[in-house]
């Protein structure tokens, strides 16, 4: 996707949507991707991460708050923008650059952990960007993916019905109508992934470790554990037709990497 200076239509919907939403807000959620990450690659102030997309800065700004080497690669100017001031009213310098994973030199065994949550979709040549990023990557290096599913019963993309069952045309062509042509120059889910493809292209691309939202789960990520909890955490786990079923139409594709 190519990078625009001027306004764009969806970039200032999506700034306006989340004008009221704080910090404070998106830290569980930032937390428990870093737990997450942590489980499988512990960072220290040594360890260098980079978040691909970082819309409103919140993951840069925790970052920064946990002393991380951490830096962002954002594809809209005006996002830039956004989440620099977000930084500032938390005393936070985020290293932000603006760029796309498509054309953008991440370098070569350059970082421990690589971070892309709800970027994918947006992302015309994914399979190109993933590439790189595996080649971003430090050996043992670690690539949190998430993004969307494609049967899913609701999505975070747009609020319609079966949105993601959907064929590409047809959601192409709701959206424009519905929010004009900028939506393709930037916002548009050019892909519904499932978890089947996604493993498959992660294994083809040289990941020795790759592990979906079931495997990397634990007990101890869930809130108010239940003994009934821990019962369907660990029949999923063992049951494989359980477990497909539950990732067929959970709504986000996550997957944790490792190089």
């Amino acid at each position: 996707m190519e990078i625009h200076d001027e306004g764009l239509a969806d970039v200032a919907r999506y700034i306006e949507l989340h004008a009221n939403t704080r910090y404070e807000d998106q830290r569980p959620v930032i937390e428990n991707i870093f737990y997450t990450v942590n489980r499988f690659k512990p960072i220290d102030q040594n360890s260098r991460v980079l978040e691909i997309g970082v819309g409103n800065g919140w993951l840069q700004i925790y970052g920064k708050q946990q002393a991380y080497n951490i830096r962002g690669l954002e594809i809209s100017p005006q996002l830039i923008e956004v989440a620099r001031r977000n930084a500032e009213k938390y005393g936070a310098q985020v290293d932000l650059e603006l760029g796309n994973i498509e054309e953008t030199d991440i370098g070569n065994a350059e970082y421990d952990v690589i971070i892309a949550s709800s970027v994918f979709e947006h992302v015309e040549d994914w399979e190109a960007g993933v590439q790189k990023i595996f080649r971003a990557l430090k050996p043992g290096g670690l690539f949190y993916f998430d993004s969307t599913n494609k049967f899913s019963f609701t999505s975070g993309e747009y609020s319609f019905p079966l949105y993601g069952w959907m064929p590409d045309t047809w959601r192409f062509r709701l959206r424009r109508l519905r929010q004009g042509e900028d939506i393709m120059k930037c916002g548009i889910d050019f892909h519904q992934f499932t978890y089947p493809r996604l493993r498959r292209f992660f294994e083809q691309t040289g990941f020795s470790m790759v592990l979906d939202l079931v495997d990397f789960k634990d007990i101890s990520s869930i809130k108010t554990p239940t003994t009934g909890k821990r019962i369907v955490l660990s029949s999923v786990k063992r049951l494989k037709p359980l477990k497909h079923l539950l990732l067929t139409f959970t709504p986000a594709t996550i997957f944790v990497c490792i190089k």
